[in-house]
């Protein structure tokens, strides 16, 4: 009966993907694209967007501090090792939040910029409206599950594109493929760098409630192409779909009468699918077989997408202590 109604799921609520040729914003292919979903850790395209603005308007600068605070220390899922006091520099800090999703230096970083979180989600938000993501809203820096924190496929592209575009200086925040912070490795999720050459980033994300996202950017051939998968199953699924929407892009065959990236239109009809079910309970095994059926892609006997081997690029970085962590001064606007 569970297999049944999930074949009823799977063919009436697709999980959303969009591709997009980021030179001329056309869609290439579309999947309700403008269908709610929590973004996860691809919330971090937007706190790296806020981040470079303020570097660029002289709020702060690469090298300024970045603390763990009491605040940023209490955030879920930590693999970063790092306790109340550690510091390290702003340019540091946005390695290991976009390649180590590191959800405690997220908010490290927000509190670097902003007066504090709250302040900083504020802007997170009023830069999603200034540039036009219409079906987004934001509720903390990282991407931990909240149900006021959603996006869609079509906003991720934009937000993506925009970050490529207004920064192509700080690419290289996305291209690393791990980092070590004080001698403990940790990798990225994007198995593109190292394995999809041409690939520019840009980030993954996963919550049980989400399921795996990716917004992803590569270049080959002097055409630049964006990915958005939103709600994979497994990793496995996620790069290798991935991979294969920016194959079928970058050969020519991924054509749709979608027109341009802007014109799509956010639902607001719906609220995000909650996966949590799906994935995270003793029914995700039959879940999980059932879309293993649908993307096969890299399972034995099965294509592969991700053929290529490329160098991976690790940044090493290393923090020191800092007493008071919680009195340490809000960095101030430099003069104009």
């Amino acid at each position: 009966m569970f297999v049944a109604s999930l074949f009823l799921w799977t063919s009436a609520h697709a999980t959303p993907v969009l591709v997009v040729d980021a030179d001329n914003h056309r869609v290439l292919h579309a999947e309700d694209a403008g269908v709610p979903w929590y973004p996860a850790s691809t919330t971090k395209l937007m706190t790296a967007l806020v981040v470079f603005e303020a570097i660029r308007a002289g709020e702060v600068t690469l090298t300024t501090p970045v603390t763990m605070t009491r605040n940023a220390t209490k955030q879920a899922f930590l693999e970063s090792g790092l306790t109340l006091g550690r510091t390290m520099t702003l340019e540091d800090a946005l390695f290991a939040m976009i390649t180590a999703s590191a959800n405690d230096v997220a908010v490290a970083l927000a509190e670097a910029v902003a007066s504090d979180e709250a302040s900083f989600v504020r802007r997170m938000n009023e830069t999603a409206a200034r540039i036009g993501l219409t079906g987004t809203h934001f509720s903390n820096p990282n991407g931990l599950f909240d149900r006021k924190n959603y996006t869609t496929a079509r906003d991720l592209a934009v937000l993506g594109m925009e970050v490529d575009r207004l920064f192509p200086e700080y690419r290289r925040f996305f291209l690393a493929s791990a980092v070590t912070i004080d001698g403990k490795e940790i990798k990225s999720n994007n198995l593109l760098l190292t394995r999809f050459s041409g690939t520019i980033g840009m980030k993954t994300g996963f919550l049980c409630a989400s399921g795996r996202n990716f917004v992803g950017l590569a270049t080959r051939n002097g055409k630049r192409v964006m990915v958005v998968v939103l709600g994979a199953t497994t990793e496995r699924e996620r790069n290798e779909r991935s991979a294969q929407y920016l194959t079928e892009a970058f050969d020519g065959r991924l054509s749709s009468d979608a027109g341009l990236l802007e014109d799509l239109k956010n639902r607001t009809d719906v609220a995000p699918q909650d996966m949590r079910i799906l994935l995270c309970t003793d029914k995700s095994a039959a879940y999980e077989a059932s879309r293993n059926a649908l993307y096969p892609m890299g399972l034995p006997g099965h294509e592969t997408y991700l053929q290529d081997e490329v160098p991976g690029q690790v940044r090493v970085i290393s923090t020191w202590a800092v007493d008071n962590a919680d009195d340490v001064p809000i960095p101030t606007r430099r003069p104009s």
